[in-house]
């Protein structure tokens, strides 16, 4: 039973793949705005390019681990 619901959370297909980089994306802008209003200049401005950063870093070892699968 455990196999098949841990099954639920394998991308499989790189449709699936952009669908978890789109949500990771807009939680990231989402926290950059949060940034910017908590820390106002540059430093907000700072943390709020970062958070994309990771997004391409985690969204291209993502469609790197599928291309290995196939």
């Amino acid at each position: 039973m455990l196999y098949r619901i841990g099954r639920l959370f394998v991308i499989k297909s790189k449709f699936e793949a952009f669908l978890v980089i789109f949500g990771l994306a807009n939680g990231a802008v989402e926290r950059g705005l949060h940034y910017m209003s908590l820390y106002p200049g540059i430093g907000g401005k700072l943390l709020f390019a970062v958070c994309p950063i990771a997004v391409f870093m985690a969204g291209g070892r993502i469609l790197d681990s599928l291309d290995a699968g196939v």
